[in-house]
């Protein structure tokens, strides 16, 4: 039982991360057009930000904060700079300069701090684990990510639902033309949601960091299940991708802890194969049945 539980909430806490960096690709995604293959890396310098500022002041208290201005800012400035020109090109054109700004970030990277593996501590306020049962207690720093996301998660989605500007921008992702027909500022929407789609990766990898090693390409995996997420839950979609995040954590977290414990025999590997692909075979069956995703809006 205690096995489950500690499953269940790792799965829980996976997805509300993914839910981070899976938010800000579907908004960006949505709204702009841009297929942005970069957007793992924002990840991993959120980790790499999150790992230099502990270094430098002791505590990750200040690498958070300093994390979500870096991630505006580089947002900003990506938006301005570079993605503005490409929002009416081929595909192609953006799979190739964002594929390119891997390999710059990738550089920059190893310039920066090496190509080694490094370990960011969890603050020492919250570095004990909380009783859950009488054989099971689960670290406080996990429940400290669960509950940051959740606030992340409900601040952007009331932005998202709630205010003028999140209505020009759902207007935006699911007709782009209405920004312009309404006379809108078009290129405040874009850079406002490139700013805010590049923060919450960055945020993400900052609260990761001290979960696991920060190394090199540590985006990459995370780019790979986002886009299922963003397919899962409908394009465009923030309260699709938060739901979906949570279905795929929980999947891909007990397919991969469980799955393992029917190998050994032919039926049980096959069993143990599809149990560690749910999440892919999920996404397979929703672009058969609901190409638009769970909550996307159907043609």
């Amino acid at each position: 039982m205690s096995g489950f539980l500690s499953q269940l909430l790792n799965g829980l806490q996976y997805g509300l991360l993914l839910f981070l960096i899976a938010s800000g690709l579907t908004l960006i995604f949505g709204v702009l057009g841009i297929i942005n293959l970069a957007h793992g890396s924002l990840f991993m310098i959120g980790a790499y930000l999150a790992f230099l500022v502990t270094k430098a002041t002791g505590s990750l208290w200040f690498a958070l904060p300093v994390g979500i201005g870096a991630g505006l800012v580089i947002g900003a400035v990506l938006e301005r700079v570079l993605f503005r020109y490409f929002y009416d090109r081929e595909h192609l054109d953006q799979v190739l300069v964002t594929f390119a700004l891997i390999l710059i970030f990738e550089e920059m990277r190893s310039l920066v701090v090496g190509n080694d593996f490094y370990s960011v501590p969890v603050p020492a306020a919250l570095d004990f684990s909380i009783p859950i049962t009488a054989g099971f207690s689960y670290a406080a720093y996990r429940f400290f990510v669960i509950g940051a996301c959740l606030v992340l998660a409900a601040a952007l989605i009331t932005w998202i639902e709630r205010t003028n500007m999140g209505a020009v921008i759902r207007a935006a992702a699911e007709k782009p033309e209405m920004v312009d027909i309404l006379g809108l500022d078009a290129r405040r929407v874009h850079l406002t949601v490139f700013a805010v789609g590049t923060a919450l990766a960055v945020t993400a990898g900052g609260l990761a960091a001290p979960l696991t090693s920060v190394y090199p390409n540590m985006g990459d995996g995370m780019l790979i299940i986002s886009f299922v997420v963003v397919v899962i839950g409908g394009l465009g979609s923030v309260s699709g991708a938060f739901f979906a995040a949570l279905l795929i954590g929980l999947i891909d977290t007990l397919g991969k802890a469980y799955g393992q414990a029917f190998a050994g025999s032919g039926l049980g590997n096959i069993i143990a194969a599809c149990a560690s692909m749910a999440v892919y075979i999920l996404m397979v069956i929703v672009l058969l049945f609901r190409p638009a995703g769970l909550f996307g809006r159907r043609a």
